[in-house]
């Protein structure tokens, strides 16, 4: 088959019931998540909007944000309004990168009284991942994720393992207290396709917040939105054909973004150590 034939394998077909129709479903499923997220979180809406991206792209966000913004508790809802598996790591100083992976242990069997090891699989093994203060642990324990952030797998004994899909990272770091933290690597940072800002809410937001959690409320959470629903729509996504002027704008950028490039300025030049990875210019994940 020609490469042009392969191109349009590839894209969304304006003409295919099935696309069109797909296309249809996403956009109402977004409307029906945003509701069902309504019950639980009150404004928010741009950060609301950056992790439904995060979630039809199928990347994976890093959420800066004070004590008390309802970070935890915006994946958490999600993951419930999605029905899928989810896991929430406490990071700390003490964490070892086996303690999110998992790791084998030395079982014996009752009827036999043979020994053999088991794999435990650890907290990764999950649809969505909360990485929760991720910049409390060492470098060492927080490259446990990076082999799943990009490849989807984690590799423990010279064995591989596949993570169920879909499967998204979402972790949270707190900027105001820096004491006992340590810097995110560049190369996990590199893997976060979305770098979420959460700020106070407006008065009158707030307000609602005291109201809701003063009250008794039990809201009944609705699943619009499947697994396989995020997985058909992330391949939709895909499809979507990427104008070439579009990608040579977003190249310019980056590429702009490097000390070394000849067409970088000079406040990059002074302030910037190394720019945007070969990572930063593609628009959605292979």
């Amino acid at each position: 088959m020609s490469q042009t034939g392969t191109v349009a394998m590839n894209q969304v077909d304006l003409d295919s019931p099935d696309d069109i129709a797909l296309a249809d479903r996403m956009n109402a499923g977004r409307t029906q998540i945003v509701d069902e997220l309504r019950k639980i979180i009150i404004g928010q809406e741009e950060v609301v909007g950056q992790v439904l991206l995060t979630l039809f792209v199928g990347g994976n966000s890093l959420i800066v944000g004070a004590p008390g913004l309802a970070k935890t508790l915006l994946i958490h809802t999600i993951s419930r309004v999605l029905d899928l598996k989810f896991s929430r790591i406490q990071f700390t100083p003490d964490l070892m990168p086996s303690d999110i992976t998992g790791t084998d242990l030395v079982q014996e069997d009752p009827a036999t009284g043979r020994r053999q090891m088991v794999f435990a699989a650890g907290p990764i093994f999950a649809n969505i991942v909360l990485a929760d203060e991720i910049n409390r642990t060492p470098p060492k324990t927080q490259s446990a994720l990076l082999e799943a952030m990009q490849e989807h797998r984690v590799t423990i004994q010279g064995r591989t393992y596949q993570l169920e899909e879909p499967f998204y990272v979402f972790a949270t770091q707190n900027p105001i207290e820096l004491e006992g933290t340590y810097p995110l690597p560049e190369a996990q940072l590199d893997r976060f396709m979305f770098h979420i800002i959460i700020e106070h809410p407006p008065y009158g937001e707030e307000l609602d917040v005291i109201k809701s959690t003063t009250a008794l409320r039990n809201p009944e959470i609705n699943r619009p939105i499947s697994g396989e629903d995020l997985k058909a729509f992330q391949r939709l996504v895909r499809k979507v054909p990427v104008a070439e002027p579009v990608m040579r704008h977003a190249l310019d950028i980056v590429r702009a973004s490097r000390p070394k490039d000849p067409e970088s300025r000079d406040f990059i030049k002074k302030w910037v150590a190394f720019g945007g990875s070969v990572r930063a210019a593609p628009t959605r994940r292979s």
